[in-house]
């Protein structure tokens, strides 16, 4: 196993996981199976119970763990599935160093930071790394680890410590650091300042790692003279110095680092330029320029509670962007707060209240995020209603979802006090309740969570054709409360069909409104399995509809664009197809050819991204 460490210096917030991610990418398109850790110094077990405003969203896996956000860029990067335990925190080695402590396993010892905290860190990685997370049997070559925070916190010291003991552990060959720091230009000045960095190298010294390589974040690329300052005072050869320059979006960043042949600093340093390969980036770079190139918008309203911190809903923002891009539109976000929609805001804030409405009746679709928490909800009603009665498309997500049903109850049943039982405990019509298997006492890691399965009850209802007609879909949950079961057939005798349930038939998933465009909610969240190239089902129709593409995207199943390496693009990813005529002449047009990528690289000489599995050639003999 080889590692990368990458580290962060002089600032917070420079982009330390995308950059983590663009080094998995593109060792990944060198030929090299990627596994990623990220370690976060804070004393929190997981992020489950902490405020988006303080650390943006929380990112949910398949197994349940509610991680940090840096880990929805790596599986979305490599498309990859982690584990909980590819989080590490120093509450999760604490807890581990003090069970083994009470069970007898350091008996007649005085437990300690160095060794007993340093070595559970270590052991963690190395038991961690070999975990495969790409869906082979065996572990990744690579394993990509970003440690949190800047060089210098406090909290951090234990895991700087146990990772210099790792790396003179693992040799030389098998360890590469990268140091992420920034070197600003002042105004004034007008030049690149190096002072900030070679302080954040001289810190790192200090505490016994020497950085490999050096990813410098800038506004501009560095100037010549620059890398050869800091190669002169961090002793980093200069060839190994790279620019991390303010890109127009971040999928470019994996071909900066190749442009700038970071690849080969790395391979060099991990004693795998032998066997790697130069790095295939086809579909990459042409989703990237497609990206770029696209001018005709789509707006799409955010009603919701955390409207000021964008990471607060990032995996929603890039599933909306995998979509637009798919829909070949230009992708424009509204920032509606939700409690600015309401009659409250109207009377003590008149501006706000009227900017906010008009923000929302300009827009070509409505998305309701999931949340926690009574403010802003009966914003987000009116939000609905207003989707609802001016047949614009809408999603709604986890709270998104419950808050439809709620304004379908108060609008359509006339129930006037219904309402969710997490907002009104005592109301009298509960359309949402609390899931009995739920804890009212704990709050960390207590909710339904992970992945579960959805059973689709209706055959011809849009998300079924979305998901490819299947009779399932397996997404990941995050919540407490679900809609009350005993009022369902209230619900669908006045016009609203549950068109997913869970395998007991009492947990709603899905909810359509069939004679809307396109009026969907969904108790899962299908961001976070969303990836560049592979939208989320429901994203893509929300965004289809918006453009005016939702029946021909029915009519013809998922449709995704995609570009390969050979030049051609555009061509059309769906479910349905005959790969019949693959193996004698010839290919009729717009014949899917089902075969993974290394068959498809074999007979038609197209170099796929190896988590492509299937595609369709619009000409060929």
């Amino acid at each position: 196993m080889k590692y990368v460490l990458v580290t962060g210096g002089v600032v917070s917030g420079l982009g330390k996981g995308v950059t983590a991610s663009s080094i998995g990418l593109i060792l990944k398109a060198c030929g090299l199976r990627v596994t990623s850790i990220k370690i976060d110094p804070y004393l929190n077990t997981d992020a489950g119970t902490m405020s988006p405003f303080e650390h943006g969203e929380v990112f949910v896996l398949d197994d349940g763990g509610e991680v940090d956000l840096d880990l929805g860029n790596y599986e979305r990067f490599l498309d990859i599935k982690l584990t909980r335990d590819n989080n590490i925190t120093t509450g999760k080695i604490y807890q581990s160093v003090l069970d083994k402590e009470r069970k007898g396993d350091y008996l007649g010892k005085t437990v300690q930071v160095v060794p007993h905290i340093t070595d559970a860190i270590q052991e963690w990685i190395e038991r961690v790394a070999v975990i495969p997370v790409d869906g082979e049997d065996s572990p990744a070559d690579i394993c990509v680890i970003e440690l949190g925070g800047t060089i210098g916190d406090i909290e951090s010291m234990p895991f700087i410590e146990a990772l210099g003991q790792f790396s003179y552990r693992v040799g030389a060959g098998n360890f590469c650091l990268i140091h992420v720091s920034l070197v600003p230009v002042l105004n004034v000045v007008g030049e690149q300042k190096t002072k900030p960095t070679q302080h954040s190298v001289r810190g790192l010294r200090s505490l016994g790692l020497t950085p490999n390589i050096l990813a410098c974040r800038s506004t501009m690329g560095l100037d010549d003279n620059v890398k050869e300052k800091l190669s002169r005072f961090c002793h980093v050869p200069v060839d190994n110095i790279v620019s991390l320059y303010d890109a127009s979006n971040i999928w470019r960043v994996p071909l900066i680092l190749r442009d700038q042949k970071a690849h080969e600093a790395i391979l060099k340093v991990l004693d795998l330029k032998g066997v790697a390969r130069e790095p295939v980036f086809g579909e990459w770079t042409s989703r990237t320029e497609l990206c770029d190139r696209l001018h005709e918008p789509v707006r799409v309203a955010m009603v919701g509670k955390y409207t000021g911190l964008s990471d607060s809903y990032l995996s929603v923002l890039k599933a909306l962007l995998h979509s637009s891009v798919a829909c070949r539109r230009k992708l424009f976000v509204d920032w509606v707060p939700a409690s600015d929609l309401e009659d409250e805001t109207a009377k003590e804030n008149p501006e706000n209240y009227r900017s906010s409405w008009n923000l929302l009746k300009g827009v070509d679709a409505v998305l309701v995020p999931g949340g926690f928490g009574d403010r802003g909800v009966e914003g987000k009603i009116l939000a609905a209603k207003y989707a609802r009665e001016n047949r614009i498309p809408f999603l709604g997500i986890c709270l998104g979802m419950q808050i439809a049903v709620i304004e379908y109850a108060r609008s359509i049943l006339g129930l006037q006090n219904a309402n969710s039982t997490e907002f009104d405990p005592n109301t009298q019509n509960p359309c949402v309740i609390f899931m009995p298997e739920g804890s009212k006492t704990h709050m960390g890691g207590t909710m339904r969570l992970g992945s579960r399965r959805t059973y689709f009850q209706v055959k011809d209802s849009k998300t079924a054709k979305l998901y490819g007609n299947r009779s399932f879909v397996d997404e990941r949950h995050r919540h407490r409360y679900e809609v009350n079961p005993d009022m369902v057939q209230q619900f669908e005798d006045a016009g609203l069909s549950f068109t997913g349930k869970d395998e007991s038939g009492r947990r709603m998933e899905i909810v359509e409104l069939p004679n809307h465009p396109y009026f969907i909610g969904v108790q899962f969240h299908p961001e976070f399995k969303s990836r560049p190239g592979k939208p989320s089902a429901v994203f893509l129709g929300l965004i289809a509809a918006a453009c005016g593409q939702l029946e021909s995207l029915l009519k013809k199943g998922v449709a995704v664009t995609h570009g390969f390496s050979n030049g051609t693009s555009g061509e059309k990813l769906h479910r349905n197809g005959n790969a019949t005529n693959l193996f004698n002449g010839s290919v009729d047009e717009s014949i899917c050819i089902g075969f993974t990528a290394s068959l498809v690289k074999r007979y038609l000489g197209i170099e796929l991204d190896s988590g492509l599995s299937f595609v369709v050639v619009a000409e060929a003999s």
